[in-house]
C-alpha cells in the first residue's frame, strides 16, 4: 500500500486531541509560533472533558463538556485530522502516519496520546463488555443501562466506583468486583478504603473484595462473570475498570525510549523525548516533574519546544504556568487563563 503524504507543512503536529495535546497546541500559539500547527485525534469529537464520563454523563439528556470549538481552533490556525488515529512514526523522516497509509511532515512533534484501559488478560470479544474511556463507550453504556439490567464492574477504583452510583441511580443489579482486599487502598489508605467500602455497602452495591475473575461467559454477547471463588454473576454488561496503560503500542518501531514498567515515553525536564523534535505531554509521559496537571504539561511543552528553538524567551517554572479555561484564547490580554478543570 502506497503512503500518501499529507501537505499540512512540516510544522508542528499534535498527536492526540486530549487535554494536554491541546493545551500544547494553544499554547504553541500564545507563544508567538506562526507556522502550521496540525491536532490529529484517534476519535471524531473535539477535546472534552472524560471525568464525567462516569458520573453526570451517564444521566439521560446530559452533554458532553467540550474544552474548545471548531471556531477557537480555526482563529487560532490549528488544522484538524480527527478519527485518524497515529499508526506510526518515522523520526528519520520527521513523518507520523495516521490510520493506514497517510504521513503528516513534521518540524516538531508532539506526543499527547495519553492512555488506554487495561483489558482482562484473556478475556473474548464479547458484546456487553466495555471499557469506559471514551463519549462512545459512554453512550453505548447510557444506552444500555436500564432498571434491572445486570451490570459487573470489575475493579473498585474510583472510575468503577463512580460508575456504580451512577449506575444504582438509573436502577441497574450492580455488583463490584475487586482483586485487593480492600478498594483504592493504594491511593487512599486502608482507614479511606474501608469507608468508601461501606459506602457501596450503604448505597445497596454487593461490592466482592479479594476476588479475581477467572473468565467472562457468552458466545457472542457476555452472559455471566465466573469469580475464583467458583461463583458465577449473571451479566448483562460488564464495565472493566482495572487501570490504564500509556497509549505507546504506534511508537513500537519508532526507537523512541520508553518506560520499562508501563510502556509510557521517555522525557527529561524539557519534556524532549530521546528523538530529536519528538516532545510529550499528559499521561503519556514519564518525567522528572510528574505531578503537574495534564494542562500544565501541555502548557509547559507547547512553550518548551519554542524556548529551545528559539533560545530568546526566558524559561518559565511550571510552578507558574498559566491555568486555562474555556475562555476564548484569543480573548485574554496576556493570554492566560484560569482552569475550570482537567
Amino acid at each position: 500500500m502506497s503512503a500518501t503524504d499529507i501537505d499540512h507543512g512540516a510544522g508542528l503536529v499534535v498527536v492526540g486531541a486530549s487535554l494536554a495535546g491541546l493545551r500544547a497546541a494553544e499554547s504553541a500559539r500564545l507563544a508567538g509560533y506562526e507556522g502550521p500547527i496540525t491536532l490529529v485525534g484517534d476519535e471524531f469529537h473535539l477535546p472534552y472533558d472524560r471525568p464525567p464520563l462516569s458520573k453526570q454523563f451517564l444521566k439521560d439528556g446530559a452533554e458532553v463538556d467540550f474544552h474548545t470549538t471548531a471556531e477557537e481552533l480555526a482563529a487560532l490556525d490549528v488544522k484538524l485530522r480527527l478519527g485518524a488515529p497515529a499508526t506510526g512514526l518515522d523520526p528519520t523522516s520527521h513523518r507520523v502516519r495516521v490510520g493506514d497509509s497517510d504521513w503528516i511532515p513534521y518540524q516538531k512533534l508532539i506526543i499527547a496520546t495519553g492512555a488506554s484501559p487495561r483489558s482482562l488478560p484473556h478475556a473474548p470479544d464479547l458484546d456487553g463488555v466495555i471499557g469506559l474511556r471514551t463519549i462512545d463507550d459512554a453512550l453505548a453504556l447510557r444506552e444500555r443501562l436500564r432498571p434491572g439490567t445486570k451490570l459487573v464492574i470489575v475493579g473498585a477504583g474510583f472510575i468503577g466506583s463512580e460508575l456504580a452510583s451512577s449506575a444504582r441511580d438509573r436502577g441497574a443489579d450492580v455488583t463490584i468486583v475487586e482483586a485487593a482486599p480492600i478498594p483504592l487502598v493504594r491511593a487512599v489508605g486502608e482507614t479511606v478504603g474501608q469507608a468508601l467500602a461501606k459506602l457501596h455497602e450503604r448505597n445497596g452495591i454487593p461490592l466482592l473484595c479479594d476476588v479475581q475473575v477467572e473468565e467472562l461467559i457468552g458466545t457472542t454477547h457476555v452472559e455471566a462473570v465466573r469469580l475464583s471463588t467458583g461463583t458465577s454473576l449473571p451479566a448483562e454488561l460488564v464495565v472493566v475498570g482495572v487501570g490504564a496503560a500509556p497509549a505507546t503500542g504506534w511508537l513500537a518501531d519508532s526507537g523512541i525510549e520508553l518506560h520499562p514498567v508501563d510502556g509510557g515515553v521517555i522525557a527529561n525536564e524539557f519534556l524532549q523525548t530521546s528523538l530529536e523534535d519528538v516532545y510529550a505531554a499528559g499521561d503519556v509521559v514519564h518525567w522528572p516533574t510528574p505531578r503537574s496537571t495534564d494542562s500544565q504539561c501541555g502548557w509547559r511543552t507547547g512553550r518548551m519546544l519554542l524556548i529551545r528553538r528559539t533560545r530568546q524567551l526566558s524559561m518559565p517554572s511550571h510552578r507558574r504556568m498559566p491555568s486555562l479555561t474555556r475562555q476564548s484564547p484569543t480573548s485574554g490580554a496576556t493570554g492566560t487563563r484560569a482552569e475550570s478543570s482537567s
